[in-house]
């Protein structure tokens, strides 16, 4: 038989562990085969920073870099402050932080290593900006707070000055329902199979991956100004539910063979997601997007766009051939055009005790 009091201690209890695994704070773990942040599900917020190396930075200086800031990030994603943090209370809720980090072709060629990144090639339909475009080094950091995302980036950026300099900062924002400024549904045809897709299964980069980050700029006006017909015409999928025109549910496979009561296709041949269709699942990109508006420009028009980050294990044979067919007729160019695009190398992870870099370094 239960006594009163053994009820109300027991109630008690119960009410305090509840508590408890409410105000747990979420944590991501940093040390791993992979680094986090590439395979992790989506957070609220990301600052993506571009590095370029100071000059005369050698390998014995980027090594100590990197040392530095592994030991920043291992702290900060579990909770914990930075060495010589000055407001350690703001590193006490970690909300699900992942601190990623890339090397450029710069740093490779200043390591005196040969680089397994190379810059993509042209394609015609970009209008890239030095300002948002290239780097050394790369870190990119991601959490469902914004205040710890900026107090991680003021850690990193405070002990990289040092070392090297920053060359561009790109904020973005996701939402649980994983759509884009206009409208559409993102990630529906992410690769399932990591281990062929993404990551790196031999060399130096074995467990690693690559990174292109885009920064595409939208043209929301004259978007809004189309039809819904039209646009769901240019994409080939439906806005509301993300259905390819020939489906009802979004991960219904498009049928590229179906034709309306004219004989034309029902999904473009030009359509985005016809163009950017990959057929083989070991050959897609994971694609890991955020949102970024910047408000109004000077002619008072949007200011906004994707910062699309693409991970796959070969740029050259996973990501260029996509880009290429994009480039060459994708309907939706009429209304967006890349202004920013950048390549890295994402090491693999590390053991406690190690540092990201390690397997490409010594």
């Amino acid at each position: 038989m239960i006594s009163r009091r053994g009820l109300i201690t027991g109630g008690a209890a119960a009410a305090a562990g509840a508590l408890a695994r409410r105000e747990t704070p979420p944590v991501e773990p940093f040390h791993g085969t992979h680094q986090a942040g590439v395979a992790t599900a989506l957070q609220a917020h990301a600052v993506f920073l571009g590095f370029d190396l100071r000059r005369g930075t050698r390998k014995e200086a980027i090594v100590r870099l990197l040392q530095l800031l592994t030991d920043d990030a291992a702290r900060l994603t579990q909770g914990r402050p930075a060495l010589a943090d000055t407001e350690p209370e703001l590193a006490a809720t970690p909300a699900r932080l992942t601190v990623t980090f890339g090397f450029g072709p710069g740093l490779f060629e200043a390591a005196g290593v040969d680089s397994p990144v190379a810059p993509l090639p042209a394609f015609r339909t970009d209008r890239l900006e030095q300002r948002w475009s290239g780097g050394d080094l790369l870190v990119q950091v991601c959490a469902d707070d914004a205040l710890t995302v900026a107090h991680a980036v003021r850690m990193i950026v405070k002990d990289t000055r040092s070392f090297a300099r920053v060359r561009w900062t790109q904020r973005g924002f996701h939402s649980g329902n994983r759509r884009n400024l206009m409208g559409q549904l993102e990630g529906t045809v992410n690769p399932v199979d990591l281990d062929r897709a993404v990551w790196i299964g031999q060399g130096a980069l074995r467990g690693g991956t690559t990174m292109v980050l885009r920064r595409i700029r939208m043209r929301l006006e004259t978007w809004d100004a189309a039809d819904r017909v039209a646009r769901e015409f240019t994409i080939g999928r439906r806005l509301d539910t993300g259905a390819p025109l020939t489906g009802t549910a979004e991960r219904d496979t498009p049928d590229y063979e179906r034709k309306n009561r004219l004989g034309f296709p029902v999904i473009s041949e030009f359509a985005h997601i016809r163009r950017a269709h990959v057929a083989d699942p070991g050959q897609r990109i994971l694609r890991r997007p955020y949102n970024y508006d910047e408000g109004l420009t000077a002619d008072g028009e949007s200011d906004s766009g994707l910062l699309f980050a693409s991970y796959q294990a070969d740029i050259a044979r996973q990501f260029v051939p996509i880009q290429r067919l994009l480039a060459e007729g994708d309907l939706l160019n009429e209304w967006i055009t890349a202004i920013g695009s950048a390549v890295f190398a994402i090491p693999p992870g590390c053991a406690p005790g190690g540092w990201i870099g390690e397997t490409l370094l010594t």
